[in-house]
């Protein structure tokens, strides 16, 4: 494939991952309008301070959603990258400008003390949108990415730190919604991150990346520049042709698989690549 044809058709990919981001971003405002905030539940992260700020101030929950998201989209560009950063721009602006057209639809949920189906549907919804988003190299929401980055820093994962960081945005969600709405809006929230995992095909914090391929130098040096990621090199050999063979190993975060992706695409179509979900990593860049 030469260069022009690898440009077009990564240009091509681009345009179709953020396309799906913008669908994310409109199925996720759907569930919050049509189901959670008519009754009173709230979402996490920065789309529940949102809610909340709406609430306080009577501001559409689009604005708020779209300039509380302007840092961790410029956290997301510094640290993450300009793709991510762009596609995120994308999901965050779809989901405000659907908040606001979606702001008096009916709702398809309003059932006085059942609350189970309402978290469950509205879970089960913002999750759909979400992990669509996630799954294609983007993100609805600056708390993941906050999260990311600060695993980095602190001796914690990121799947702990968005607990953590969650748990104070329920407390502020409480003050609006009560304890009820604030334990509603925990539940509908778990339910939601079950089916983002679930979208993402179980995609954890972190993966192990093994490449195995005859461009082992040029694929370790993008790598490097790409991702700012370290790799280890082994020496393997076919169980049955006995051909020598180069190993790279890589570990990242699930915000950086898919700019991976992209990587070993661009210098190896027919690398062999295989792909582990992580329980934990220390030492290094995490």
């Amino acid at each position: 494939m030469s260069k022009a044809q690898t440009k077009k058709s990564r240009k091509a990919m681009f345009f179709a991952r953020g396309l799906i981001i913008i669908i994310g971003g409109f199925i996720t405002a759907y569930g919050l309008e049509a189901v959670l905030i008519p009754n009173s539940v709230s979402d996490g992260g920065v789309t529940g301070l949102s809610i909340v700020g709406s609430e306080w101030t009577g501001l559409p929950l689009g604005l708020l959603i779209a300039v509380i998201n302007i840092p961790f989209i410029y956290l997301g560009y510094k640290q993450i990258g300009k793709n991510f950063a762009i596609l995120s721009t994308l999901g965050i602006a779809s989901l405000a400008i659907s908040t606001s057209l979606m702001h008096h639809i009916p709702t398809i949920i309003e059932i006085e003390g059942d609350t189970l189906l309402v978290t469950a549907v509205g879970g089960i919804i913002i999750g759909t949108g979400m992990g669509l988003a996630l799954r294609n190299g983007g993100a609805l929401d600056g708390i993941d990415m906050l999260a990311v980055l600060l695993s980095r820093k602190l001796p914690f994962g990121t799947s702990d730190l968005i607990l953590f960081l969650n748990l104070f945005v329920f407390i502020v969600v409480s003050t609006v919604f009560g304890i009820k709405g604030a334990l509603m809006s925990g539940i509908a929230y778990y339910i939601a991150s079950k089916v983002i995992h679930i979208i993402e095909e179980g995609l954890s914090s972190t993966k192990a990346v093994y490449i195995i391929t005859e461009h082992a130098d040029e694929m370790m040096k993008e790598i490097s520049d790409r991702l700012e990621r370290g790799c280890t090199l082994q020496h393997v050999e076919g169980g049955y042709s006995k051909k020598k063979f180069k190993q790279i190993k890589c570990v990242i975060t699930r915000l950086e698989e898919s700019k991976m992706k992209e990587t070993i695409q661009d210098v190896d179509p027919t690398a062999f690549v295989t792909v582990y979900d992580v329980t934990e990593v220390r030492g290094g860049n995490f």
